[in-house]
């Protein structure tokens, strides 16, 4: 072979030349989204706000972690959610916790009352099982 077939034939068979037939991507294919769908909302936050009336079994908040801790008639269940354990009426309230402050959620019997009870006033709050769970709240009378 010749110097000048050798040539020709490295042109006519080169992928890069105008007379070859293969030609590479520059750019990679177009695929799936990295990350994209996930699993869904967990449906997190306050779902019983202050002065709602609650029964008991109620969920008032859903929360991963304790943003809220428990007050009077609610429980926390395993999964950090605070429901009601009586019937009642909810309220937020912050106390002063070590050097700053917690907030917490509880319930008051009475649309009146507000948390944290003044219990040196007013007696403890107990819940013995004399609530009347079937009666409906009273609407306050607006003076």
């Amino acid at each position: 072979m010749s110097f000048l077939t050798r040539c020709l034939d490295a042109i006519t068979h080169s992928p890069f030349s105008a007379l070859g037939a293969v030609r590479n991507a520059t750019k990679r294919a177009g695929g799936t989204v990295h990350n994209h769908g996930g699993s869904p909302g967990k449906r997190l936050g306050v779902k019983k706000f202050s002065d709602q009336y609650v029964v008991p079994g109620n969920i008032i908040v859903r929360q991963r972690g304790t943003l809220f801790h428990p007050g009077p008639h609610v429980k926390m269940g395993r999964d950090h959610t605070i429901y009601a354990i009586t019937p009642g009426f909810v309220r937020f309230y912050k106390e002063k916790w070590m050097r700053g402050e917690r907030r917490f959620v509880g319930l008051v019997l009475d649309r009146g009352e507000v948390l944290p009870r003044d219990e040196s006033a007013r007696g403890r709050s107990r819940y013995c099982g004399l609530v009347n769970l079937r009666e409906t709240p009273q609407p306050m009378q607006s003076a």
